[in-house]
């Protein structure tokens, strides 16, 4: 096999940037009434036509488990047999993965971000069995580890998530001493939110509801600002971690992969998960502030679901669902899908047919505030599920 083939066909099986994303695209149409059965059923075939990646590194977002992901999203007893065939393989993969996490936690080293997050680590995985078996014990593994992952591993009072890794898995010279990461992509964000998510569904494990306070301590340590003008940092170094001061004034990009939408929902799940109105409604407010701020929405510069207007509006649309029909955020959403909609019309970058960054995932929100029909496609997200 050449080298070109080998790229092609890990093209394929990529949920965020492959065929993959494309036919839960085509999956979520069908269902919706926009698209038919057998165009999604031509690229689902599409994206499985190659062996399938069995690579210990798989993750929710390529290989395996991602073709699996979208074959369960499809909830058609024709992929039942080859769902059954995968189930085997990702339960084997994460265990595997459990194992390798305690292991190096019991070594005292730092975690790589590959380890625990929500596109390639264990986060991924467990939001895979959330969303298939919702509560087998391979579930609960991985919410065990996510406990331990939750203590520190030293008494310098840095978190057990602490790593020196950036999210291509390299030692990396930006984070001298390592770094903390906030986001929901690659951060303490994406375990908080599938934990809350599982406590959700009445799946716990000793020691769960503690591991969600203590993300939630640090969040609440490092939040800037009040009410609607909070705002929390994607990452923090070693020196703001020491001197308590953040090098950058005001609130990043509103993304969902590192922004407030991403971690105001994540928080907003923990606070239905603890019973913990008053952090429920912070994560809403600063959620509605952030939407209805010029200033944080003009460091948006495309539409895509990772960093862009599509990933604002499907976690401002979650938010919205579970905040209730008196929240402020149900008069402003539909300003937000509006603008949307106006910016596809002119957005140039929406020839790429992709999940993540392409017009697969801007279409997937387009579709999904346009459809009465419910779906948690967006579990991928970890903004439902």
């Amino acid at each position: 096999m050449t080298m070109q083939q080998l790229v092609s066909d890990a093209a394929r099986q990529s949920l965020g940037r492959g065929a993959a994303g494309q036919a839960l695209f085509c999956i979520e149409q069908a269902r919706a009434g926009e698209g038919s059965w057998p165009k999604a059923h031509e690229h689902v075939m599409r994206m499985s036509a190659a062996p399938i990646s069995a690579h210990a590194t798989s993750g929710l977002f390529q290989g395996a488990p991602a073709i699996a992901y979208v074959l369960a999203s499809a909830e058609q007893a024709a992929y039942e047999p080859a769902l059954s065939t995968l189930d085997s393989y990702i339960d084997k993969l994460t265990r595997e993965r459990v194992r390798q996490g305690h292991q190096r936690i019991d070594s005292g080293l730092p975690p790589h971000l590959r380890e625990f997050d929500l596109l390639s680590g264990l986060t991924g995985l467990g939001v895979y069995q959330l969303r298939r078996r919702c509560g087998d014990d391979v579930l609960t593994e991985v919410l065990h580890y996510l406990v331990r992952l939750c203590q520190p591993l030293t008494s310098d009072g840095l978190p057990g998530w602490w790593t020196a890794n950036d999210t291509a898995d390299l030692p990396s010279g930006h984070w001298p001493g390592g770094h903390g990461n906030f986001g929901v992509a690659h951060g303490i964000s994406g375990p908080l939110a599938l934990m809350a998510l599982a406590a959700r569904h009445g799946i716990q494990v000793a020691g769960q509801l503690d591991a969600i306070h203590a993300i939630c301590s640090w969040l609440d340590r490092w939040q800037q600002g009040d009410g609607e003008a909070a705002w929390w940092p994607g990452t923090i170094t070693t020196h703001e971690f020491e001197s308590k001061r953040l090098g950058h004034l005001g609130p990043q990009r509103p993304s969902w992969c590192y922004g407030t939408p991403g971690i105001a929902r994540a928080q907003q799940l923990a606070g239905i998960a603890l019973n913990d109105t008053e952090r429920q409604h912070l994560a809403e407010s600063v959620l509605h502030g952030c939407i209805t701020d010029a200033s944080q929405l003009a460091q948006l510069s495309d539409t895509s679901l990772c960093h862009g207007w599509a990933g604002l509006t499907q976690a401002t649309r979650r938010v919205t669902a579970d905040a209730g029909p008196d929240s402020p955020l149900v008069s402003a959403l539909p300003e937000l899908v509006l603008r949307l909609n106006e910016l596809v019309r002119a957005d140039e970058s929406q020839g790429r047919a992709e999940l993540l960054e392409g017009s697969s995932g801007v279409r997937l929100v387009q579709v999904s505030v346009a459809s009465a029909v419910e779906s948690v496609w967006d579990a991928c997200l970890l903004l439902s599920g």
